[in-house]
């Protein structure tokens, strides 16, 4: 195989009953007459199988890149099976979302099966109504019974911190931290391979498709609640630019790391011997590698496999780019 290059891949739309036409626009893809909720933008879950755009691997998946040049890919070898551990998406929340948990990969296991995995996630603010909110986190001193009382009465919004978001804002959601995304937001998600998500409280809606409510995962929900975190606070973007490049770490954890540039002069984006994925989520700039270009706008996404290691990045006025980096 010829060496590798940065890698681009076609969008995956995920229809849901809460989204709505932005994320399509974002893309230019054709309208739906369904409502679109999320875009994803790299993956390697279940049959969603991220496919390369454009380039000499045109129309292979990131799966059999996995299988077949993991090393080249990832910098290292994985377990044979072993899938890409992270998804990126773009989120749209025309109407809010459902109050929600993820578990921790060891509450997965004993919940779903040893196979499974659990989903620590974080979420930056691309766009945002004034009204729009981001619920993270519980009161202290909520127990188990107090929050259950509280999906019986409807009344679980109470118990939530709520977040006015400005774009720019970071929430860093540990596996077992409640949350609900308020409607008027699109997001950037950074999440582990993972589509375990357990509904607490729908708003009291119903699907217009059935007529019926969504349905809900209380008792795995309740077990899967990390009581004593507290709120989840966003990092909040600071500083003008005047003249320079500033790389701000957002998020590291086991599973993911992010960080965010903020600049308008060149500068150097990835690791050698390490794969790295570049978002667009300001601004336009160019990528440099190997005397080839690709262009970096809002939506974009690059995936820079190990083998490619570092890449310049010429800004068009100020862009702003986060870089994500796999768990070691």
């Amino acid at each position: 195989m010829d060496p590798l290059t940065p890698l681009r891949f076609t969008p995956i739309f995920k229809t849901a009953m809460w989204g709505g036409a932005a994320l399509r626009s974002m893309f230019g893809a054709p309208a739906s007459p369904d409502p679109t909720g999320e875009a994803w933008v790299l993956s390697d879950h279940g049959d969603s199988l991220s496919v390369v755009a454009d380039g000499p691997l045109a129309g292979r998946t990131l799966r059999s890149l996995l299988e077949e040049i993991p090393e080249q890919l990832l910098g290292q070898k994985p377990a044979p099976g072993t899938r890409f551990p992270l998804l990126l998406k773009f989120v749209h929340a025309r109407e809010p979302l459902s109050v929600q948990v993820h578990p921790t990969d060891a509450k997965a296991r004993e919940l779903e099966g040893p196979g499974a995995v659990g989903k620590t996630e974080a979420w930056v603010v691309v766009m945002a109504d004034p009204a729009a909110r981001v619920y993270a986190g519980l009161e202290p001193g909520v127990s188990p019974d107090r929050l259950r009382a509280a999906i019986r009465r409807g009344e679980v919004e109470r118990l939530l911190y709520a977040h006015a978001p400005g774009v720019g804002d970071c929430f860093f959601l540990k596996a077992g931290t409640i949350h609900a995304v308020g409607g008027g937001l699109v997001l950037f998600e950074i999440q582990q391979t993972s589509d375990i998500t357990y509904r607490l409280y729908d708003w009291g809606r119903t699907d217009p498709k059935t007529g019926k409510p969504r349905e809900l995962h209380v008792d795995k929900g309740l077990a899967c609640v990390d009581y004593g975190a507290g709120p989840c606070r966003p990092v909040h973007p600071t500083d003008e630019l005047r003249g320079r490049v500033r790389l701000y770490p957002l998020v590291e954890c086991p599973q993911f790391t992010l960080s965010r540039w903020d600049a308008n002069l060149p500068f150097r984006a990835g690791a050698p011997g390490q794969c790295r994925v570049l978002v667009g989520t300001g601004g336009a700039a160019t990528l440099r590698h190997a005397g080839a270009i690709y262009p970096i706008g809002l939506g974009s996404v690059w995936l820079l496999p190990a083998e490619v290691g570092e890449c310049e990045v010429i800004p068009h006025g100020t862009v702003t780019v986060l870089e994500c980096g796999l768990p070691e």
